[in-house]
């Protein structure tokens, strides 16, 4: 819809995603503010070099929009796979990280990175993610947004986890554990007064996302704890583990692979939280 309503503002730049960046970093500079926009791995990873000097040294208005993130495209094999995006992104100076939980989340973010004077990352599912929101929530870029109360444990999700998270929340309500959950969809810069609430307040604090553990959204707030002397909270991580996947099948599968799925993040949770 939008390359028919604006035709002259729509660029397809074929698989030259090096190129793309480049190019969006030159329209940047002459006054616009481009959106670059395709699969995860190759907006990331392929074109690392050109989003790093060209669009963040510059510190350009650049807004990055990847889909398919985490095993989006798991069908596809490790060529579509990325677990490593947010890890690669969020070390590069200047960079904004952010990862919707659901469409209102993205037409929020998108609302948000136009007004944001710098290079900014978007971080999408694939598509058909159940709605947690029932309209475009208030969204500030590096805010937390608490989707449900709790007061024993909390769950920190990113990205296109945010329904995993929250049915999971529901069955450790079901046990007896009051649980809360927040879409902390900005990965960087972090909600630090909102993470220091959090680590005071709950038993146990537990980050979701479909991404490696090694330098991904928990291993963001895992440093952040290193800084942070006064938690009261255990922190546990749920993502993938360092290793390639050499098998091919549907994104649920893949979840179920990982323990990403609800059943097992409930009873992981509970296990944690009746040893402490």
């Amino acid at each position: 819809k939008y390359k028919e309503e604006f035709p002259d503002r729509f660029y397809n730049c074929g698989v030259a995603e090096a190129n793309l960046v480049s190019m969006a970093a030159g329209m940047a500079l002459c006054g616009l503010k481009p959106v670059a926009y395709t699969i995860t791995p190759f907006i990331t990873s392929r074109c690392f070099e050109q989003v790093r000097v060209d669009m963040c040294y510059n510190n350009l208005p650049v807004i990055t929009v990847a889909v398919g993130a985490g095993f989006g495209y798991a069908s596809l094999g490790a060529t579509h796979h990325s677990c490593e995006d947010i890890a690669i992104m969020r070390v590069i100076p200047n960079m904004t990280v952010i990862c919707p939980g659901d469409a209102f989340e993205v037409r929020a973010a998108i609302r948000a990175a136009l007004k944001h004077n710098g290079p900014v990352y978007i971080r999408l599912g694939k598509k058909g993610e159940p709605l947690v929101h029932k309209h475009v929530p208030e969204f500030e870029i590096g805010k937390g947004i608490i989707i449900k109360d709790g007061d024993k444990v909390c769950l920190l999700s990113t990205g296109n986890m945010l329904s995993v998270a929250l049915d999971s929340a529901r069955g450790l309500e079901k046990q007896g554990v009051s649980t809360q959950v927040v879409s902390l969809h900005t990965v960087k810069p972090l909600d630090k007064k909102l993470l220091s609430e959090v680590f005071n307040k709950f038993k146990l604090v537990v980050t979701v996302e479909e991404h490696s553990l090694l330098g991904g959204f928990g291993a963001g707030i895992a440093e952040w704890l290193v800084d942070y002397k006064m938690q009261e909270a255990k922190l546990l991580r749920f993502g993938t583990n360092d290793i390639f996947l050499h098998k091919v099948g549907e994104q649920e599968y893949v979840r179920e692979v990982f323990g990403l799925t609800q059943k097992a993040i409930t009873d992981k949770i509970l296990k944690r939280y009746n040893k402490n």
